[in-house]
């Protein structure tokens, strides 16, 4: 959930609520809050000029490294914050999440942007890792409702579950 992201779409700016009501849930819960952003630091690579072309490649290397998220997120103390220089926060070797997480992880709730690249490859990293996964249907947003959706049959068939935030805070409170 990087400003990137977020700029020119609603869509990404109106999952910030359930975001935030899944955080407080969750840490009420005893569970564990983990905002990861992207490591993107220096100059853009030759890969994503090429690939995004500079004006994107440039905007993206801004996004994330020095930790700025989405305005209106319920950050706390208590959370951990990881960077990650690849699609998934759970690709071995190129992010911080596991080794903050330590073997504290059981379940793997999944929600940001983009459904159908970082929350996808995250949801599908966190499984092959033997986690359990709920990707949190309505606390995703991407650039196409048919990528969306897309991922969230992808994940509910081979990867995972795929609830809206609503179900997962209900049951957090049991």
């Amino acid at each position: 959930m990087v400003p990137f992201f977020a700029e020119e779409s609603a869509t990404v700016r109106s999952i910030v609520p359930k975001i935030n009501a899944l955080a407080r849930a969750l840490r009420a819960a005893g569970g564990t809050v983990a905002w990861v952003v992207p490591d993107v630091g220096g100059e853009p690579s030759p890969w994503a000029v090429g690939f995004y072309g500079p004006e994107v490649a440039e905007r993206y290397r801004g996004s994330g490294g020095d930790g700025t998220l989405v305005d209106g997120l319920d950050v706390r103390a208590g959370d951990v914050r990881a960077v990650k220089s690849a699609a998934s926060a759970f690709f071995p070797g190129r992010s911080t999440l596991p080794a903050l997480l330590g073997r504290r992880v059981d379940t793997v709730l999944v929600a940001g942007t983009v459904t159908s690249v970082c929350c996808e490859s995250t949801a599908r990293d966190a499984a092959t890792l033997g986690h359990r996964v709920v990707l949190v249907a309505d606390a995703c947003a991407d650039v196409s409702d048919a990528a969306h959706n897309a991922t969230l049959r992808t994940i509910y068939r081979s990867f995972g579950d795929v609830r809206p935030a609503g179900d997962l805070v209900a049951l957090l409170a049991r």
